[in-house]
């Protein structure tokens, strides 16, 4: 079949097998190429691995100095009579066959994050197959529902303010236009509900079960993924309901560095900078900044996506040659700070204060914004033929 982007809003509802391949072997071929990760992890868990910073923080420890085995856990489907399957399927595929023809292990386990027996399954395989223990624990989990461990009733994130409604604008991918958005104020229910799933209580009860069950080697590290941003995004996010579970992520590490201080561990979290993410698209009033933020980095030349991001952080920040990770005020990795440079923020908010719903194509960088959208899900890479058929019975003989 030949398989097309089909876009509702800013959702995809398709991906492209042979496009996530190509994602996967150019981020490879990056982070061969880049500096690399010195002293680096050996056996290294994933949590939220087959896209985003997820993915690329496995292909760094895998493939970017550091040659680590790696174990993935991710929610993604496979292909079906009811469709193609998620991009994030096929990452994993393809990453594993990567990875093994380096003679690396590459372990998917395709469910729930959140279920006991997932976890049971995971420590398991650590125990019996995976030698024992996981020297790093990244959690990249990017999701809008967990479940209340204890009852099994659904928490569910909300996206608003806390305080007064703001309105703004934001992109609709499907339409290629600029409308105007109005975010609403949270209730305390959903404030605590947002807590729940996106703060720090889930990555407490993997490092605590992981740990209780023996299997964190002396001196293991654990890093989580958060965004601050400047100050002009602060009314949706830093001041939001996401504001709040990030306030609660950055405690969480605090909190999980003095109990991995018996085994000689660490936790951090890596403050990131703003990309096109899965998750990151539904931010309302957020994707203005992004397109005026890619526009001026990358007139500077210091972009950078997931890959480059997450690279940095392994080889100039978690590892190398510091004899300490090197952390902000509130133990904070940064590797953001290109993007708040002053200068940087200074020429952003020129071209924010100038972009309208008729020109945001010409004053902010749409088209990349939109192609890192499309090559999530396997789309917009040159050297992949989109008007060739798929063979989808192949694509069903692929395992994660």
């Amino acid at each position: 079949m030949i398989i097309k982007p089909i876009i509702q809003g800013v959702v995809a509802r398709s991906a492209h097998p042979l496009g996530c391949q190509q994602s996967v072997l150019n981020q490879i071929e990056y982070v061969k190429n880049a500096p690399q990760v010195a002293d680096g992890p050996k056996k290294v868990l994933v949590l939220g691995a087959s896209s985003g910073f997820g993915l690329a923080s496995r292909i760094s420890v895998a493939f970017g100095g550091s040659q680590a085995d790696t174990i993935g856990v991710s929610f993604e489907r496979g292909p079906s009579d009811k469709g193609v399957g998620t991009a994030g399927w096929y990452n994993n595929v393809f990453f594993r066959e990567e990875a093994e023809k380096q003679g690396l292990i590459a372990k998917n386990f395709v469910g729930d994050a959140f279920s006991q027996d997932m976890r049971d399954h995971v420590v398991a395989y650590i125990q019996n197959e995976f030698g024992g223990s996981v020297d790093l624990v990244v959690y990249s989990l990017a999701t809008g529902v967990r479940p209340n461990p204890e009852t099994g009733e659904l928490w569910r994130s909300s996206i608003k303010t806390v305080g007064e409604p703001v309105s703004g604008p934001t992109i609709n991918i499907e339409l290629d236009t600029l409308e105007s958005m109005d975010v609403e104020t949270a209730s305390e229910d959903e404030l605590e509900a947002t807590v729940k799933v996106m703060g720090g209580e889930d990555w407490e009860s993997w490092i605590t079960m992981l740990s209780n069950a023996g299997v964190m080697a002396k001196g293991c590290k654990t890093v989580a993924y958060s965004y601050v941003g400047p100050e002009v995004t602060y009314p949706i996010y830093h001041h939001g309901t996401l504001g709040r579970a990030k306030a609660h992520l950055h405690g969480t590490a605090d909190l999980l560095n003095d109990r991995l201080k018996a085994l000689d561990g660490e936790a951090y979290v890596s403050v990131c900078k703003a990309l096109v993410t899965k998750a990151s698209v539904f931010i309302p009033a957020f994707s203005p900044y992004i397109l005026s933020l890619f526009k001026v980095m990358k007139e500077n030349g210091t972009h950078e996506g997931c890959i480059e991001q997450m690279q940095r952080l392994f080889a100039d920040r978690l590892y190398g040659n510091t004899a300490h990770v090197p952390v902000d005020d509130a133990r904070l990795i940064r590797v953001d700070d290109w993007e708040l440079d002053p200068e940087t923020q200074q020429a952003v908010k020129a071209l924010m204060a100038k972009m309208t719903a008729e020109n945001f194509h010409q004053i902010g960088d749409y088209e990349g914004y939109k192609l890192d959208f499309l090559q999530l899900n396997g789309f917009g890479y040159n050297n992949v033929n989109y008007n060739a058929r798929v063979n989808m019975d192949k694509m069903l003989l692929l395992q994660p």
